[in-house]
């Protein structure tokens, strides 16, 4: 395994995928890739962050995401500490200040920091600038601002998929159809950014409620041919080579910006009858957790001959192997 890249990482933290532009995406996609053939062997353990401490701070509760990072760190072969926010010192009043100086004291070089109010990590990235640490910040989920994490590990399941070659603008020409809950969610905004990055043509699809027209502005002016809005399913599906489609948050109903789930399956549901407007070998996404005969079927979900899924799920380790790796090392 080699973990040469062909773009020198510069950036000490990873917060935000909106400033990220396509030589990092491209390093990012090669050493995911590099880790993916570590974790295919059967001792599955480099050394690369030997000696490290990376503490996963995650004031909001998550199982897959905390866990993901949790055994990439492993795979390096860091030194984690966890820390939950429902049973820590924040209940007795201490600062997320607080509680990041202590995992720094104890000699935490990365710090993973999941936060149910936007922009934290990005606060606490300027706190440990500010006190001229070389602590480093990865923000892995900030309220309804970004998710980098997830994105980065669904594009590299579409560039697994594909195959290519290389990872410069392999998305060119294809069509991603993103379905649902975008107005609260976080990995919608990363997938925006990264997707279009390289090359493809998003079209979003949800009930006007769950999708201002400002989402059309969030995307620099290059981009925004890229980006197409719609308040009907089908159009977003016709012709699409990807369709990702994402949790809608049950909480939203009591905000009366949905008349029912039933309602909602029923016009923007991705059932197996909706996906034949897609191509015909369309393949499908979802970040999780899903609610199955909601966003999508159940049929279709389980469809390996539709459904990535599960490679969703088995990308994750490898990219976050990645992101770990490259601000673990950098200068």
């Amino acid at each position: 395994m080699t973990t040469e890249t062909t773009t020198a990482w510069t950036k000490p933290h990873i917060l935000s995928l909106e400033t990220f532009a396509a030589p990092e995406y491209e390093t990012l996609l090669e050493t995911a890739d590099s880790f993916r053939e570590v974790l295919s062997r059967r001792t599955k353990k480099v050394p690369a962050l030997q000696g490290q401490v990376v503490a996963n701070l995650f004031f909001e509760p998550s199982t897959r995401t905390r866990s993901s990072f949790e055994l990439a760190a492993k795979r390096l072969s860091a030194d984690t500490l966890n820390f939950s926010g429902s049973s820590s010192s924040l209940a007795k009043g201490e600062t997320i200040f607080d509680t990041a100086k202590t995992y720094m004291a104890m000699g935490a070089n990365i710090m993973v920091i999941r936060h149910r109010q936007a922009g934290v990590p990005h606060t606490i990235a300027a706190e440990m600038d500010r006190l001229q640490t070389d602590v480093r910040i990865l923000n892995a989920g900030d309220g309804q601002h970004e998710h980098p994490s997830q994105a980065l590990l669904d594009l590299f399941t579409l560039y697994q998929w594909l195959s290519s070659s290389s990872p410069h603008q392999f998305l060119a020409g294809k069509k991603v159809a993103l379905v649902g809950d975008i107005l609260h969610s976080r990995v919608a905004r990363s997938n925006l950014y990264s997707l279009t990055a390289m090359g493809a043509t998003v079209h979003l699809a949800a009930p006007p409620t769950l999708l201002p027209k400002a989402f059309q502005g969030l995307l620099p002016e290059s981009y925004q041919d890229q980006l197409i809005c719609h308040w009907e399913i089908e159009p977003a599906l016709a012709e699409a080579d990807f369709i990702m489609t994402l949790r809608l948050q049950k909480e939203r109903m009591s905000d009366h910006l949905l008349p029912s789930l039933r309602e909602y399956h029923q016009r923007f549901g991705i059932t197996r009858d909706r996906a034949r407007l897609a191509k015909d070998h369309v393949k499908i996404l979802h970040p999780g957790p899903v609610n199955r005969g909601v966003e999508i079927s159940s049929d279709l979900m389980d469809d390996p001959e539709c459904s990535l899924i599960s490679q969703q799920v088995a990308s994750g380790v490898a990219v976050r192997m990645a992101l770990l790796y490259l601000i673990g090392t950098s200068s």
